[in-house]
């Protein structure tokens, strides 16, 4: 089973490792920084060994990376791992900017059904079963939302069951939330969001998450 250092060290963007398995242009590897799509969040974008991964899915506990044709891997070859970082980073602050949206549009409308959650590098979207029109609520959730992140406050990420691979995120005080995606430190990092309303159908109601180009000051980045 592959060892998932991404969840360890979200901020890592090169890893050495080795191939533990090739079944045509499909490999997996003993240790692992690349995030394979899960929750909603989207694959990284990466090489293993300067082959560009094609795909990235998760099968139970096992992660099977596609390669390009003509890898030339065999089990045991030593590889190098690197991840787009700037992918990795803008990911990691829309899920967590959905995952506080989330927890404040629960607390807000209690009796609302999410249906449906996407995360990709140019915005996150949160998809509910809902008859009324969200946008009522959007200026208090935002408003709530820029006051954790200009709190800066701080983001913990555990297992609660590691040999189920159950994990969870927590901000002490407001909310502790199971979710198996790369989390930031601390919520600064998000920097500057916009809430939009979409209409994706009958009896349903989207919430589009943008966030701005460069998080505030501060923020984190890989060492």
């Amino acid at each position: 089973m592959t060892i998932k250092i991404f969840w360890k060290d979200p901020y890592l963007t090169q890893l050495e490792t080795q191939i533990t398995s090739v079944t045509g242009n499909d490999i997996t590897v003993e240790q692992t920084i690349f995030f394979a799509f899960s929750g909603g969040q989207e694959s990284d974008d990466g090489t293993i060994g300067n082959h560009r991964v094609l795909e990235a899915r998760k099968e139970g506990k096992e992660i099977f990376y596609t390669l390009e044709k003509g890898h030339g891997f065999k089990p045991g070859d030593p590889v190098k791992m690197k991840i787009d970082w700037e992918r990795r980073y803008k990911l990691m602050r829309l899920h967590f900017a959905a995952e506080i949206v989330l927890e404040w549009v629960y607390q807000n409308l209690g009796s609302i059904k999410k249906i449906g959650a996407h995360i990709a590098q140019d915005k996150a979207r949160i998809d509910f079963e809902w008859s009324e029109n969200i946008s009522k609520v959007l200026p208090v959730i935002q408003e709530k939302v820029l006051e954790m992140i200009e709190a800066n406050q701080e983001i913990i990420s555990a297992f609660s069951d590691e040999e189920t691979e159950e994990r969870y995120w927590e901000i002490k005080g407001f909310a502790r939330v199971p979710c198996g995606g790369t989390h930031l430190r601390r919520t600064g990092e998000i920097g500057e969001i916009e809430l939009k309303r979409k209409n994706p159908g009958k009896g349903k109601e989207r919430i589009e998450i943008t966030v701005t180009e460069n998080s505030i000051e501060g923020m984190e980045r890989p060492a």
